[in-house]
């Protein structure tokens, strides 16, 4: 998937649209944010967790995370994970 074509889509939808990137075993634990969150991984394996449940979005695949859920993102690959995220603007 293009980050420039997920970027005109996600504007379009009124969200933002940034990468990041994770080192292997990188984990970031227990987020909350006040909007809606999308997020696509674009390389590598990360894995999403929210109530309890994971969540494993294959490369090009859009996974929302509704605001003020809490979440967890973890990079389970051997490689350096690239990911898109946004948030939805007010």
């Amino acid at each position: 998937m293009e980050r420039e074509k997920v970027e005109k889509d996600w504007a379009a939808r009124g969200f933002s649209c940034d990468l990041w990137v994770d080192p292997p075993g990188q984990v970031w634990k227990n987020f909350v944010h006040d909007a809606d969150e999308l997020v696509m991984v674009l390389e590598g394996e990360e894995e999403f967790e929210m109530s309890g449940k994971k969540y494993r979005p294959k490369p090009g695949e859009e996974f929302l995370i509704p605001a003020r859920a809490y979440h967890t993102a973890r990079n389970i690959g051997k490689v350096t994970s690239k990911w898109l995220y946004g948030y939805k603007r007010k």
